[in-house]
């Protein structure tokens, strides 16, 4: 299994290489990803600048690695064109530092790499960690690992785009759900700097009650949230089932 690893927080960020070192375990992994930080992108592609890229020294030994003057959806376009030579199986896009929920989908560069591999016909999925004090990356990579040998053995179809996320404290469960809607409003601040103003965009939570079945619901009851984001089918819900989910909860406890 040959799987290209990306993400939104920088080549050197340490969800990346705590999630390669786990999946080394099963598969050959490529990293391609931004040379800086890209957060809040979501999936802008640079079509009227040069995008470069360059071999880098991995944290994981034996691991090829490029970093790409570019956004999340850039590395994965010049990975699938030209830097990556052989078949990749699967992209997987993270570990992001904070998690990506509701509205967050739509600008979230971590979710937008993967989005954007789907779209070139891969399987994919993105996964984050809910901030916090000490942020701890292993079991989010373990879970990654799950996921990628289910795509792997056809437990999960080849033709959809997943975004996972984990709560920062004890996991309780695994959930199937979909993304929250109108979660966040984004609010527009007035500010000076040296006498001179400028405009703060500020994104702010909604307090409302959050829908059971939501991504926001699962991770706040302590679950890791699983949403079916893109399909080449009409409906990717039924393709991954509760039974599943518990499956992938029970190898999680063990592994951990």
């Amino acid at each position: 299994m040959r799987i290209l690893v990306t993400n939104d927080d920088g080549i050197f960020a340490d969800g990346l290489w705590t999630l390669v070192g786990e999946l080394k375990s099963i598969a050959d992994i490529v990293v391609v990803a931004p040379d800086r930080e890209m957060s809040a992108i979501g999936t802008a592609v640079s079509l009227h600048q040069p995008v470069r890229a360059r071999k880098v020294t991995p944290k994981v030994d034996g691991v090829e690695t490029y970093a790409v003057e570019g956004t999340p959806a850039d590395s994965v376009i010049l990975a699938l064109g030209k830097l990556v030579r052989d078949r990749v199986d699967l992209v997987i896009s993270g570990i992001n530092r904070g998690a990506n929920l509701g509205d967050d989908v739509l600008i979230s560069g971590t979710v937008g790499a993967a989005l954007q591999a789907s779209l070139h016909g891969f399987p994919a999925f993105a996964i984050s960690l809910a901030l916090g004090d000490n942020l701890h990356f292993g079991n989010a990579a373990k879970f990654a690992t799950l996921l990628a040998i289910r795509f792997s053995s056809g437990a999960l179809p080849n033709n959809i785009c997943l975004n996972v996320n984990l709560p920062l404290e004890q996991i309780k469960g695994v959930r199937l759900t979909h993304p929250a809607r109108k979660s966040h409003t984004d609010t527009v601040e007035e500010r000076y700097d040296n006498g001179r103003q400028h405009y703060q965009l500020v994104r702010q939570r909604i307090n409302k009650p959050i829908d059971e079945g939501t991504d926001i619901w699962a991770v706040e009851q302590g679950n890791i949230s699983i949403s079916p984001l893109l399909t080449l089918d009409a409906n990717p819900s039924p393709l991954i089932s509760d039974s599943l989910c518990a499956e992938l909860f029970q190898e999680l406890q063990q592994r951990a």
